[in-house]
């Protein structure tokens, strides 16, 4: 396996909102060494905690910076825990309908990676489904957003999201190269029409009922029907990040399958 797999704490959600030092030992006590919190500026003082109890690192973090008010506050709480690459994990759909709106976004991140990086940190940002399943000119509103953002922007995949956005994941990730340095792995059914009102990971810990089903056929890796194996292939160098938005079994048990699938698998 290139490199020791991490896993998003959102997909433990619940564990944490009851005993965030609890939820974290258990994922080590799984074997993961790396996570990727979530929502980590207001409890910065907690997670150091868990983190050096547990003795796992968090090379990455999700916080919503793009609309924030106050970065440096994010920049700051992600320095102090050891993050190295602060990613914003969600715009949402509405703000995604034409290019000049891929535009601004990416001017945005543009300016918040050379913020971050003036505190010694990378930036970069998370898709959904709909960045590619939103088409402007017959191209997804995702190309836009790419011709516009410097080449020092860091990208993370959620390959699951990305297929289910009709996007060939394997090709997209090859043509992105070393921009690519996080991949969200997960699995699950990716036929049909999956809303594009989906919630992010870290902008509404309630699914409506609509949409949970949605979320629940998501799966371990290797399990539905994401070419995960293919996915891999595509970018060796990229980081792994388990993650579920959402699992109808026990989600200890699924990250912990995930983690096996990659350490079997993952060559």
């Amino acid at each position: 396996m290139p490199s020791a797999p991490s896993v998003q704490l959102y997909t433990v959600r619940d564990a944490i909102a009851e005993d965030l030092q609890g939820a974290v030992a258990r994922v080590a006590e799984i074997g993961f060494t790396r996570v990727e919190p979530y929502a980590f500026v207001e409890r910065a003082e907690e997670f150091e905690r868990a983190f050096a109890a547990s003795g796992v690192t968090a090379p990455s973090g999700h916080a919503p910076v793009i609309d924030s008010d106050d970065p440096q506050r994010t920049f700051d709480a992600a320095t102090r825990l050891g993050i190295g690459t602060v990613i914003d994990p969600f715009i949402p759909s509405d703000r995604w309908q034409t290019a000049d709106d891929a535009y601004r976004i990416a001017d945005r991140v543009n300016e918040l990676q050379e913020l971050a990086a003036q505190s010694g940190l990378g930036f970069g940002y998370h898709n959904h489904n709909w960045e590619f399943s939103n088409h402007v000119d017959g191209r997804p509103v995702y190309e836009f957003f790419l011709e516009r953002l410097s080449p020092a922007v860091v990208l993370e995949v959620d390959t699951f999201w990305s297929t289910v956005g009709g996007a060939d994941t394997p090709a997209l990730l090859t043509g992105l190269g070393e921009r690519v340095q996080f991949l969200h792995i997960k699995d699950g059914k990716v036929a049909g029409d999956i809303a594009t009102s989906l919630p992010s990971s870290e902008s509404a810990l309630v699914v409506p009922d609509a949409l949970r089903a949605a979320f629940e056929n998501q799966t371990p890796a290797g399990q539905g029907d994401v070419d995960v194996a293919a996915v891999l292939r595509a970018a060796p160098h990229a980081l792994r990040v388990v993650e579920f938005d959402g699992y109808a079994g026990d989600v200890f048990e699924g990250i912990a399958e995930s983690l096996a699938w990659l350490e079997a698998n993952d060559r």
